[in-house]
C-alpha cells in the first residue's frame, strides 16, 4: 500500500473514531443548524459539562467543530456541510439491514 494511501486511512479512521459516540453523533446533529455554547449542549445531551467540554475537544481536534469565544462563552458549530448526506447514508444501512433481518425471519 503507498504510504499516503494509509495516511488517508488512518485520518479517516480518526475522524470515524471521534465520531463513534451516541452522545458526539448527537451534538454534530444539533450543530449542523445553530451553534450552540457548552451549556446549551449539556442540557440537550444530559451530560455534565466537563463530558461535554471533552467530547467538544475529541470533535474539534479532528476539524469536525470549530468554537468561536464570545466573552465568556466558546459557541461551537459544525465546520463541514456534508454531515446530512453522512447521516442520510447511515439511517439508510440501518433501513436496509433491519429489512433484511425481518426477511430472515420470515
Amino acid at each position: 500500500m503507498k504510504e499516503k494511501t494509509r495516511q488517508q486511512y488512518e485520518a479517516r479512521a480518526k475522524i470515524a473514531k471521534a465520531m463513534a459516540h451516541p452522545s458526539r453523533l448527537l451534538m454534530l446533529d444539533l450543530l449542523q443548524t445553530q451553534e450552540l455554547c457548552v451549556g446549551d449542549l449539556t442540557e440537550q445531551v444530559r451530560a455534565d459539562q466537563s463530558t461535554v467540554s471533552k467530547h467538544l475537544a475529541i470533535l474539534k481536534e479532528v476539524g469536525l467543530v470549530a468554537a468561536r469565544k464570545e466573552g465568556a462563552l466558546n459557541y461551537y458549530r459544525v465546520t463541514c456541510g456534508c454531515l446530512d448526506g453522512f447521516f442520510s447514508c447511515m439511517e439508510t444501512v440501518l433501513l436496509s439491514d433491519l429489512e433484511a433481518r425481518k426477511q430472515s425471519l420470515e
